[in-house]
C-alpha cells in the first residue's frame, strides 16, 4: 500500500521551505507503514473570499502529492475562524464576516479545491463543529494554555504593538483556535504557507498539552503575483483566479516578469521535478527562449484548470492578437439599450471593468480602444450604430450592438 519510508520522505520534503522536524516525520512514516495506517494531514482554509487563485494551489498541489502516497488530507473549512479573520501578515484588524457570507464562500471553495485534491482521500470538516460548541469554561481553559508574551512573539503582532497600532483581543485568540483544530482532528502533519508558521507551531504546543504526539509542521513559499513583488492577492489585483477564462488566464501568465518563471514552473505547473529541472536547464543555456518557455507555462496552467484544448486555443489566440495584432475570434456580444452612452458607463455595462474608477484609470493609460482607435476622454459620448469591438486592456474585448 505505502512506498518505503525513504522514498516517501523525498516526496514530503520536495519544495518545502521548512520541515519541523525530519526526525519526527520519519518516525510517523515508519509507524504508518507498520500499522498500514494513512497519516492525517491537516490543511485549513478560511473562506474569507469566494474565489481561489493560483497562490492557493501551492499547498493543494503538495497535498495531492501526499494523497498519491496513500495519506489522508483533513481539509478544515474555517467557517468559525473566518468570522474573526486570520491576522497573519495584516497591519490592521480585519472586519468580522457574517455566517451567511462565510458559508456561501465555503461552497465555492470546495468546488475549486477538488479540481486538485482527490475527494476519496479527503475528509472535509468545518471547525464550527467544535469551536461553535465550546462552553465558556472550555474557552477559558484553552486561553490559559498560552501567554500574551508568547503571542506577541508573532512578527505581525510585534510590529503593530511597537508601532502603537491597535490589536483586537479577538486576533490574539485566532492562533489558539486554529491550533485547537489540530487537537480536535488529531493531526499528524499540518501544511501551510510561511506566513502560517506561528499558527502551526501553536497547534504542536496545544497537542502536547493534550497528551497527543505533536504534529509535524511543513511550510511552503508564498507565490508572488503578476507584479513579481508582492504575494499573489485578490485585494492587490495581482492574482490569477482559478475561475478566470482561458484567454484571461493565459494572458496573465504571459505578463509575469521573466524572473518569476522558475517559481511558477516549480510551484504552479504541476510538473515532475525532473520535467521542471529540464525546462530550467534549457532556459539557462539558451536552448529555450524565455517567451517560448512562458507560452508553454501559460498553456500548461490553462490546461490544468480548463482543458488541453482550451490551453492550445488560448495560445493560438494570444499569438494572433499580440504577434499579428489581430483580435480574438470568439468575442462576446453585449447588447446596449441606449443609442448614445458615455464611454465610462459603456465599459461598466459591458462588464469590461469592475468600476467607473477603473475605467477612467485604464483610459488615462491608453488601454481603451474602439477598433484600433484609442479613447482617452472619459466624457466621450459613444453612438451605437453598426456593431463595433470595444477593447479594454490587453485581454478584454466585447462586441457592442444596439438591442432592439
Amino acid at each position: 500500500m505505502f512506498k518505503p519510508v525513504l522514498e516517501q520522505l523525498e516526496v514530503f520534503k520536495e519544495n518545502l521551505v521548512e520541515l519541523i522536524s525530519e526526525r519526527e516525520l520519519t518516525a510517523k512514516l515508519e509507524a504508518s507503514l507498520k500499522e498500514k495506517r494513512p497519516l492525517r494531514i491537516k490543511y485549513g482554509a478560511d473562506p474569507s473570499a469566494p474565489d481561489l487563485h493560483l497562490g492557493h494551489t501551492v499547498p493543494l498541489r503538495k497535498l495531492r502529492q501526499l494523497q498519491d502516497l496513500g495519506h489522508l488530507v483533513v481539509f478544515i473549512i474555517g467557517d468559525f475562524t473566518a468570522r474573526i479573520g486570520d491576522p497573519s501578515g495584516k497591519s490592521e484588524t480585519r472586519p468580522m464576516q457574517t455566517e451567511e457570507q462565510v458559508l456561501a464562500n465555503a461552497k465555492t471553495y470546495q468546488e475549486q479545491v477538488f479540481q486538485i485534491l482527490d475527494k476519496k482521500k479527503t475528509e472535509v470538516r468545518y471547525n464550527s463543529e467544535w469551536l461553535g460548541k465550546m462552553r465558556p469554561e472550555d474557552f477559558l481553559k484553552l486561553t490559559a494554555q498560552y501567554t500574551v508574551a508568547r503571542i506577541l512573539e508573532r512578527d505581525d503582532f510585534s510590529k503593530r504593538y511597537k508601532a502603537g497600532q491597535p490589536i483586537a483581543l479577538v486576533e490574539f485568540l485566532y492562533p489558539l483556535l486554529q491550533g485547537h483544530d489540530s487537537v480536535e482532528i488529531r493531526s499528524d502533519i499540518e501544511i501551510g504557507g510561511t506566513d502560517q508558521k506561528f499558527n502551526l507551531l501553536v497547534g504542536r504546543e496545544l497537542q502536547k498539552t493534550d497528551g497527543q504526539t505533536p504534529q509535524v509542521v511543513m511550510t511552503l513559499p508564498l507565490i508572488e503575483g503578476l507584479d513579481g513583488v508582492q504575494k499573489m492577492s485578490k485585494s492587490l489585483g495581482n492574482h490569477i483566479a482559478l475561475k478566470d477564462s482561458p484567454r484571461e488566464m493565459f494572458g496573465k501568465v504571459m505578463s509575469i516578469p521573466d524572473t518569476m518563471m522558475e517559481r511558477y514552473y516549480r510551484y504552479l505547473a504541476a510538473l515532475s521535478l525532473k520535467e521542471v529541472e529540464s525546462v530550467l536547464a534549457d532556459l539557462k543555456c539558451g536552448i529555450l527562449h524565455p517567451r517560448e518557455a512562458k507560452s508553454r507555462l501559460a498553456e500548461r496552467i490553462v490546461s490544468l484548470f480548463h482543458s488541453e484544448t482550451d490551453g492550445i486555443r488560448a495560445r493560438e489566440e494570444f499569438d494572433e492578437i499580440f504577434k499579428n495584432k489581430g483580435m480574438p475570434v470568439d468575442i462576446p456580444t453585449v447588447k446596449i439599450s441606449q443609442r448614445t452612452i458615455d464611454i465610462v458607463s459603456l465599459l461598466v455595462e459591458a462588464k469590461l471593468v469592475a468600476s467607473k474608477t477603473e475605467a477612467r484609470r485604464l483610459m488615462e493609460q491608453g488601454g481603451v480602444k474602439i477598433g484600433h482607435e484609442k479613447i482617452t476622454d472619459p466624457k466621450a459620448a459613444i453612438t451605437i450604430g453598426d456593431p463595433f469591438v470595444l477593447q479594454c486592456g490587453k485581454r478584454k474585448f466585447a462586441k457592442i450592438v444596439l438591442s432592439t
